[in-house]
């Protein structure tokens, strides 16, 4: 039974669409996966993962970064391989306290302001579940409204 732990491995892989009205600011975004390290389903414990999303805007702008559900939705999101599902999800804060999504579904999205801004994006995958060995992943989109 421990033999599976070490052979699952997980990422988020996070795409990109921009909304803007038609403005003197562009604003170009560069989201980074979310990995996480193996998972070990006899843990007790939840793994986390980070990953980054890099907005660059050619003059200071306040804008907003929201991601869509991906595979699942934004109370229950499910990395995939083959038939098998894991469930996981992303988060605003460090603590993982607040779902990370469009601010529907008691999600909420990330408001910043500033030129060049770093969001980190923070990953947890719930401990415990049961799923044979692989390589599970979900596609997130991303998008920036400013």
């Amino acid at each position: 039974m421990m033999g599976l732990a070490s052979k699952l491995t997980g990422s988020v892989l996070v795409s990109l669409a921009v909304c803007a009205p038609v403005a003197a600011v562009t604003c170009e975004i560069s989201p980074q996966s979310v990995s996480f390290d193996n998972y070990d389903t006899l843990a007790p414990q939840p793994l986390d993962g980070i990953g980054n999303i890099a907005v660059i805007c050619d003059s200071e702008t306040t804008f907003t970064i929201s991601l869509d559900s991906g595979s699942g939705s934004y109370a229950a999101r499910r990395m995939s391989s083959g038939t098998q599902d894991l469930g996981y999800n992303l988060y605003t804060d460090a603590s993982r306290m607040m779902v990370w999504g469009d601010g529907s579904a008691g999600s909420g999205a990330v408001t910043n302001t500033g030129r060049i801004v770093n969001q980190a994006i923070y990953g947890r995958i719930a401990p415990l579940q049961f799923i044979a060995a692989g390589t599970y992943g979900d596609q997130i989109v991303v998008t920036i409204s400013y």
